[in-house]
């Protein structure tokens, strides 16, 4: 970060509007990036809120780490209730507003003066006919391809990869104004674990439709013939977990689909250095925050090319496979089980091209972003990340 930079974000707020964070039943890998990107402003003299959702259990207003949080409303009203929140000056005086646009905008050019910076991790084009069938999901697709890109036309972008920035390029979102600014990867959680002695696939991920682990359970049962003793764990939870149960039922009761659920941080490490191999069947993934955790761990992931942000998270062939369809999917994880030797050298590209990607430098760059705001510039595709 420049001096100039340090010299804008000490003592300014900095406000983000979040469907979600962290501790929501629901917060996944895009929580974690937000976090992560406050936590850097704080490091930096910033004042930092996040506004989000209300949960049950969740305390409406709270500090942690130098965070402060509010949350209310529901999964649809805390967007008019963030508005408002902005408008009646509710969270203090803000100099700068981080939208969060998951698929949805929080409108708030309409309701502040302050520097908009709107954070996309992707854009939603396949996930409304699947999550929101019908009318909904007509209207939300609608919003967000039509409506968002010139509400907010002018304002600074941060997307999470160059795939995220493409199609928000194919939306209208031009000129130089988006910031590409990556995932980090977290220190290696240290485990009393190793790789189990039986092929072991894992999945972990939130439990919903198009997180297609679907896919993961039918490649297994497919492989079941030849691999007798495989075992795939779902790490997660989720709204649809009720139909992957019952679509997972037969290989539940042969012990071949194990559903781990919501698992402790430490559990969950245990998982990726016990599997052989994580598969990510996403049908849309801004970067896929997994890759990075399983990697840390000798273990490769199987993806689609076509959910974007993995085509950056993983280098095909050399840190992991990108296949492209459910077939291809699993005929990879076939031919990985049988090949010890492939499977070494994938893990060690793994941890390779994770290194690569540190949370420090992608908190300096969102950092450089905000205090380029500040002083009303933008900053354009390559700036951020120093490409």
């Amino acid at each position: 970060m420049s001096p100039t930079d340090a010299a804008e974000l000490a003592g300014r707020h900095v406000v983000f509007l979040s469907w979600r964070d962290t501790r929501n039943p629901e917060g996944g890998g895009a929580e974690r990036y937000l976090e992560q990107m406050a936590a850097g402003l704080v490091e930096r003299g910033c004042r930092v809120t996040i506004f989000c959702v209300a949960y049950a259990g969740a305390a409406p207003d709270e500090t942690v780490d130098g965070i402060r949080f509010v949350r209310r409303g529901s999964k649809l009203s805390v967007y008019p209730l963030g508005m408002w929140a902005l408008l009646r000056r509710r969270l203090g005086r803000v100099d700068v507003v981080v939208d969060v646009q998951n698929g949805l905008p929080f409108f708030t050019p309409l309701v502040t003066r302050a520097p908009v910076v709107v954070l996309v991790h992707h854009v939603h084009r396949e996930q409304w006919p699947v999550v929101y069938p019908g009318l909904a999901g007509r209207v939300g697709w609608w919003i967000e391809s039509r409506l968002a890109p010139r509400l907010y036309r002018g304002r600074q972008y941060v997307a999470v990869s160059r795939a995220t920035r493409a199609e928000l390029r194919e939306l209208g979102v031009t000129g130089p104004r988006i910031a590409v600014v990556h995932n980090g990867s977290d220190p290696v959680v240290s485990v009393d674990a190793h790789k189990s002695a039986n092929p072991s696939i894992c999945v972990v991920g939130r439990l919903v439709p198009h997180k297609q682990v679907e896919h993961a359970i039918d490649a297994v049962g497919e492989l079941l013939e030849e691999f007798p003793d495989l075992r795939l764990r779902v790490v997660g939870s989720g709204w649809w977990e009720a139909e992957l149960h019952a679509h997972a039922r037969e290989l539940v009761d042969r012990g071949a689909v194990v559903f781990e659920g919501q698992v402790s941080e430490v559990r969950k490490h245990e998982i990726y250095e016990e599997s052989w191999l994580m598969v990510l069947p996403s049908l849309k993934e801004g970067w896929g925050l997994v890759v990075g955790e399983a990697a840390a761990h000798r273990t490769p992931t199987v993806a689609y090319a076509s959910a974007g942000g993995t085509r950056e998270s993983i280098v095909d062939g050399v840190s992991g496979v990108l296949v492209d369809t459910p077939a291809e999917l699993t005929a990879a994880l076939g031919a990985l089980l049988r090949d010890t030797a492939g499977r070494r050298v994938l893990a060690e590209g793994a941890v390779r091209h994770g290194e690569g990607y540190t949370w420090e430098h992608s908190q300096a760059a969102f950092a450089h972003v905000v205090g380029s705001a500040l002083r009303g510039e933008l900053v354009n595709d390559q700036d951020a990340t120093g490409d």
